[in-house]
């Protein structure tokens, strides 16, 4: 484990990158953002690539933040309608930065603030850190939200190589959390070959949220069979989804698996969270990368839930704990 300053915010907040290496698997992370800024990892043959899109440094995050390349995103991962919601009878409004829809928590959300860094964890050899939790206060009316958030984020590598992000809040007043990173997935590693021109991938959905054109969801759970979003078998997965998965859980738990031929290279990604938004980087503009270039597989609860009350609850109030936790298990075949 080792850590370096990488450069500053335009406030001039110093900004830390963080490099954690166990069992074939190095990552590095920025307290800017939580930015998953790389992932390397082997293929079958042991040539090893860094498998998720992200920048060099610290500017191109800058320059670049709207796909949210690698970003632990909150307070609220995903859309909320109208940017407004109502909680124990008291109306709030949430900064819109979605046309008039307010998407993963609003325009200075977690993705754009600088978090404190310290290590955890031990090894299982005990012979030091495996881990970093980032934490941050959110203060209460941040992009509109209520309550004062005590937040952090643990990203962890355990013997194995395997990457685990544990998510932890508490508040001091009635609010809705649902947090998640947003990296996008490209097992080829820098081959210049869209993920979704190769890659194949399973889900243990059998529904998904339908959406409108606002991309906000209907409130209906639509069964997946026999249409274009079943991916409960793995198969290739094209253009075309941004949509969020009712997770029913899969072999050993998994709640996806994406799988690159071509390098034999697989994440296996198990989760607490119900939901599974996959996206498939479809509005990439090419500045550097191009449609499909990378596919995101984000864990959380789902869209617009604090209008939806038949959604699974993303209220946490005084007292109790917000905690969740995914897992990304890499392999090669």
């Amino acid at each position: 484990m080792n850590t370096e300053r990488v450069g500053a915010t335009p406030e001039g907040t110093p900004v830390d990158r963080w490099t954690l290496e166990r069992a074939g698997t190095r990552i590095r992370l920025l307290t800017y953002g939580g930015i998953l800024q790389s992932v390397e990892v082997p293929d079958r043959n042991g040539t090893v690539a860094d498998v998720v899109l992200g920048f060099p440094g610290l500017p191109g995050y800058l320059e670049h933040r709207g796909p949210y390349f690698g970003a632990l995103v909150g307070r609220y991962a995903n859309r909320i309608a109208g940017a407004a919601f109502t909680l124990d009878g008291v109306a709030h409004r949430v900064t819109p930065n979605e046309g008039p829809n307010c998407l993963h928590g609003g325009a200075y959300g977690f993705d754009r603030r600088v978090w404190d860094a310290e290590p955890v964890g031990a090894g299982e050899d005990g012979t030091g850190p495996s881990g970093v939790r980032l934490s941050r206060v959110s203060p209460d009316g941040e992009e509109g939200f209520p309550g004062r958030l005590e937040v952090s984020a643990s990203y962890t590598l355990d013997g194995d190589g395997a990457l685990r992000i544990a998510y932890r809040a508490v508040t001091d007043a009635p609010t809705h959390v649902t947090l998640t990173n947003h990296t996008y997935w490209n097992l080829g590693g820098a081959n210049g070959v869209p993920a979704t021109s190769g890659h194949e991938l399973r889900i243990a959905g059998g529904r998904i949220t339908p959406v409108d054109g606002s991309m906000l969801p209907t409130g209906e759970l639509a069964p997946v069979d026999g249409t274009r979003f079943d991916f409960r078998a793995s198969r290739p997965v094209g253009p075309g989804y941004d949509h969020n998965y009712v997770l029913d859980g899969g072999p050993e738990g998994a709640a996806a698996e994406l799988y690159d031929p071509a390098s034999g290279r697989a994440v296996t990604i198990t989760t607490t969270e119900p939901g599974l938004q996959l996206y498939t980087g479809d509005h990439f503009d090419g500045k550097p990368f191009g449609p499909g270039a990378g596919i995101a597989l984000e864990t959380q609860h789902f869209p617009d839930s604090p209008n939806r009350p038949a959604f699974p609850s993303t209220v946490l109030r005084p007292g109790e704990v917000y905690e969740s936790a995914t897992v990304y298990r890499f392999t090669t075949r």
